[in-house]
């Protein structure tokens, strides 16, 4: 007795695989993290994420030209800001002449049509490393939200389409998008680090960065790695205060979650193949263990198949060479 049903049969030429595939990528389901730092022709690898560079504005414009070639028309934006500016309150995060700031204006002006999303946190400020403003050892919640909006506000007004608040304070959707609103900034999105688990993956984007914690660690205002329904209860507030999009992160150990969020929000999804999975691809691929390519094709799917809109990765440009 011959089976009737042969799943098979749709398997049998890569031609039907494509026609019939369920999931699949493009230019347009990347988000691309770019790193900044003060200087000119500045372009430095970062030792823990090889070949990942941070650069100088002048070198970045030249990176996005490169990414604009590619289709590649979204980015997310990271400042390394020099030790002698940092202090408990994160005072440059503000300034309207900060690094970051000048960033987003110089892409603005000679990419009007790159979309740009900008980090804002406190850690890449901090003398102390942390999310927040520090006192008696503790994170401040509502003090930092204050802090956070006028950043955001900082970013707009230079040219940024959405702020994207990666802090994991309470309420801090709702400080900004009333500060944005008060200043009529209405047309002004928000993507939130919505469900941001305080994991062990994010090493080299620290030293990126150079934003480790100064003492402690940051499981007090990033979510248990353990829970799963508290990302719903996350996603929930973040929504009800005015968040456009969600960010969850890190990507690929947490699949469930975007799937649950999936289930449950009719809002687009954001993932973040984060740094230390990058750093894992490539320093197995190195090793000869796993092929990249096929890796990094497979992991970007995962997070579509998940029910991730789009993807922030590293690999951004690297997919899209091999999908070309």
């Amino acid at each position: 007795m011959y089976p009737i049903n042969r799943n098979r049969r749709l398997r049998t030429t890569e031609t039907l695989r494509n026609l019939i595939r369920e999931n699949s990528i493009t230019a347009n389901d990347f988000l691309v993290p770019l790193f900044v730092v003060e200087g000119k022709n500045i372009k430095q690898e970062i030792q823990s994420m090889p070949n990942y560079f941070k650069m100088s504005i002048d070198l970045i414009l030249k990176e996005i030209k490169l990414l604009h070639s590619l289709g590649l028309k979204s980015v997310l934006l990271f400042a390394q800001v020099e030790e002698n500016l940092k202090d408990n309150y994160g005072t440059e995060a503000i300034n309207k002449n900060g690094l970051m700031q000048r960033a987003i204006k110089s892409i603005k002006d000679k990419f009007p049509d790159i979309l740009i999303m900008s980090d804002v946190a406190l850690d890449p400020y901090s003398s102390y490393g942390h999310d927040g403003v520090v006192e008696n050892g503790l994170i401040v919640n509502d003090i930092t939200n204050d802090i956070l909006a006028k950043m955001s506000l900082s970013h707009v007004e230079a040219g940024a389409d959405f702020v994207a608040p990666s802090d994991m304070m309470d309420g801090r959707v709702k400080s900004i998008r009333m500060m944005l609103e008060k200043e009529g900034h209405h047309n002004s999105g928000i993507m939130s680090y919505s469900a941001k688990y305080a994991s062990s993956f994010y090493g080299p984007f620290r030293d990126a960065l150079d934003s480790k914690p100064g003492f402690g660690d940051k499981k007090t205002y990033q979510m248990d790695i353990g829970n799963r329904e508290e990302a719903i209860n996350e996603v929930r507030n973040d929504v009800e205060e005015g968040a456009d999009i969600i960010m969850i992160k890190p990507g690929i150990s947490y699949l469930d979650i975007i799937r649950d969020i999936k289930n449950n929000f009719n809002i687009p999804i954001s993932a973040y193949q984060v740094s230390g999975e990058y750093a894992m691809i490539k320093s197995a691929s190195k090793n000869g263990w796993i092929d990249e390519n096929q890796t990094i094709l497979e992991t970007s799917i995962a997070f579509k198949r998940a029910g991730a809109s789009f993807i922030a990765s590293y690999f951004a440009k690297d997919v899209i060479t091999l999908i070309s």
